[in-house]
C-alpha cells in the first residue's frame, strides 16, 4: 500500500477481534514512531506498550469509559517529554514543539498499523493525571495519546471531507 493510499484509506476502529497483536507487530509500529520527524530531531517522546487487563481497565476509566480501550489486543500510550524539548526551544518546546513532535509519531503508528493490517484509534479524550497515575508515569512526563491496537472487527465508511478550495489560500488568507 502506498503512503497516499494509507493515509486516505485509514480509519479510527473502535470495534477489535480478540486475535493477538504479536510483540514483533508491536515492535514495528514503535520502530515508525521513532522515525517521525521532531523539531532539532531531538525525539521528545516514550511509549508505554499496555497488555495488562487491570491496567487497560484504568486507562479506560481515565479515558472516559470508552471501552475499545480495555478491547483492543495491545495499547500504545505517547508520553511526551516537555523538558526535553526546552532545552533548545524554552517555552515554545514545552507548549508546542513536544505536542507536534508526539503527534506525528502517533499518526506514523496509525498509518502503519493500517498498511499492515491491524487498526487503531486515536484517543486524546483522557483525563492526564489519572492516565499518569494507572501508568506510574513521572511528573516530567505527559501522555498525549492513548492508542488501541487490534484486528479490526469493522470497516467505517469514509467520512465527507471539506473541498480542497475550502480549505486552501494563496499567499494571503482571505476566507471564502
Amino acid at each position: 500500500m502506498n503512503v497516499f493510499d494509507a493515509i486516505k484509506t485509514r480509519r479510527s476502529i473502535r470495534a477489535f477481534t480478540d486475535k493477538r497483536v504479536t510483540d514483533r507487530e508491536v515492535k514495528k509500529l514503535i520502530e515508525a514512531a521513532r522515525w517521525a520527524p521532531s523539531a532539532g530531531n531531538i525525539q521528545p517522546w516514550e511509549f508505554i506498550i499496555v497488555r495488562d487487563p487491570k491496567v487497560k481497565h484504568g486507562l479506560c476509566e481515565a479515558a472516559m469509559n470508552q471501552t475499545l480501550i480495555e478491547q483492543a489486543s495491545v495499547v500504545i500510550v505517547v508520553c511526551a517529554d516537555p523538558m526535553r524539548s526546552s532545552k533548545r526551544y524554552g517555552s515554545r518546546g514545552i507548549s508546542l514543539y513536544c505536542i507536534q513532535d508526539t503527534a506525528a509519531a502517533t499518526q506514523n503508528i496509525l498509518l502503519t498499523a493500517h498498511s499492515t493490517g491491524l487498526a487503531a484509534c486515536w484517543i486524546g479524550a483522557f483525563n492526564e493525571e489519572a492516565a499518569k497515575k494507572v501508568l506510574g508515569v513521572p511528573d516530567e512526563l505527559r501522555p498525549i495519546a492513548i492508542v488501541p491496537i487490534g484486528h479490526p472487527a469493522e470497516k467505517p465508511k469514509a467520512r465527507l471531507r471539506r473541498s480542497l478550495d475550502e480549505i486552501t489560500y494563496h499567499e494571503t488568507f482571505s476566507p471564502k
